[in-house]
């Protein structure tokens, strides 16, 4: 009698220990990046007598053994995030920090954010997301050097529009050019028939008063002449270095009566002055992308992303964060890549815990509590019986 209650309470416990485990999976039905676990469970068996491993035929066993439990890798919804550094793997992996000691952990809450040193850190712990450098070695995430990018010369300036062709001179103006430091310089283009050369004009490149050089323009039919319809000058800025430029009229200029009326207008230069930071983000290979004021964008680092071989690789520690077990070694490597998922940007992973499962599953063990302890009682009744028969 007094085995039966023992046995049953091993029941109970195992009981206790699985709705431990419901109560974790639901308390972080919204963690992002969280995994569900499942309590495994055994029977305890006779030990062996010597005669055979495990208990014998008619041996009424020993209770119930609670395992502890296993973690489940499937993988969560991806929610929207109005974060632009909140990220999410579509697919296999997980992302990569680092502790202040040097450990390395492993996450898939993609929640981050560039702390004030610009590094770029995991918001529930601070640890550094890491990422991979064309060598293949792990490296953080940083902003340092990446607050201003460099200006660009101007090298092309495109232009667009009509040139009558019943006028004897034109000019065009507000020709702006870029320096290699981003300076601004605006120059003016004066254009002037060639007596006796049908279609053909000379094109002065003018800094205030100063030229800066001629060339010659030449139109067949209303169209721009192959061979001269791009005009390379020498331009030197006082003060400055010099640059080569090139005047282009190839597409969209043409040269007809139209009224008298000249339209000829410069349309675009490829020059940039020195741009700001003022964007982040990252592509969906994990690339960190950096936009500028000047409309310059820069792609950086790329994260690296891990998957273990084994779920008996791994180590929960808390706060969505994983460890390799005894040293045993992750592979690592980098979005769509290999066995990798990808990385969407603006997205959060979140808990892959079924709340309806869990529910079903409260509901067995409740009822498997509510058996032993039935057991638990109806044992001690039984023995309250036999102590009375004793008694008197």
């Amino acid at each position: 009698m007094i085995d039966s209650i023992a046995i049953a309470q091993t029941g109970l416990h195992g009981y206790e220990q699985g709705l431990r485990t419901i109560s974790n999976n639901t308390a972080n039905l919204n963690t992002p990046g969280f995994k569900g676990s499942v309590t495994q469970f055994a029977n305890l068996a006779q030990p062996d007598s010597g005669m055979g491993s495990g208990s014998r035929f008619g041996d009424a066993g020993l209770g119930l053994n609670a395992l502890g439990t296993s973690l489940d890798f499937s993988q969560g919804q991806l929610q929207n995030s109005s974060n632009p550094l909140d990220l999410a793997i579509d697919g296999r992996g997980f992302f990569m920090l680092r502790d202040e000691k040097g450990g390395l952990h492993y996450t898939k809450d993609g929640q981050f954010k560039f702390d004030g040193d610009g590094v770029l850190v995991a918001q529930t712990t601070g640890e550094q997301v890491m990422s991979l450098d064309a060598d293949g070695n792990l490296m953080p995430v940083t902003l340092t050097d990446q607050q201003t990018a460099p200006a660009q010369a101007t090298t092309t300036i495109t232009f667009g529009g009509n040139l009558a062709s019943t006028v004897t001179s034109a000019t065009v103006g507000n020709v702006t050019v870029i320096d290699s430091i981003g300076s601004l310089h605006t120059l003016t283009l004066r254009l002037t028939t060639l007596t006796g050369q049908a279609g053909k004009w000379t094109v002065a490149l003018m800094d205030g008063t100063a030229t800066v050089g001629t060339a010659t323009l030449g139109f067949t039919n209303g169209k721009s002449t192959t061979g001269s319809s791009v005009l390379a000058f020498n331009y030197t800025p006082a003060g400055g270095t010099a640059m080569a430029l090139n005047l282009d009229f190839s597409t969209n200029v043409s040269s007809i009566d139209f009224g008298g009326t000249t339209t000829l207008a410069m349309t675009s230069q490829d020059g940039r002055s020195v741009g700001q930071l003022n964007g982040t983000s990252f592509d969906d290979t994990g690339t960190l992308v950096l936009s500028y004021s000047n409309g310059q964008t820069v792609k950086k680092n790329q994260l690296a992303l891990a998957q273990f071989n084994s779920a008996d690789d791994v180590v929960d520690l808390g706060s969505n964060e994983y460890a390799a077990k005894q040293g045993q070694a992750w592979q690592v490597g980098v979005a769509g890549g290999g066995q990798f998922g990808k990385v969407q940007a603006g997205m959060v992973e979140g808990s892959n815990v079924d709340l309806s499962r869990q529910f079903s599953d409260l509901v067995i063990m409740q009822r498997g509590y509510q058996a032993c302890s039935q057991v638990v009682s109806t044992a001690g009744e039984m023995l309250t019986s036999l102590f009375s028969m004793v008694s008197k």
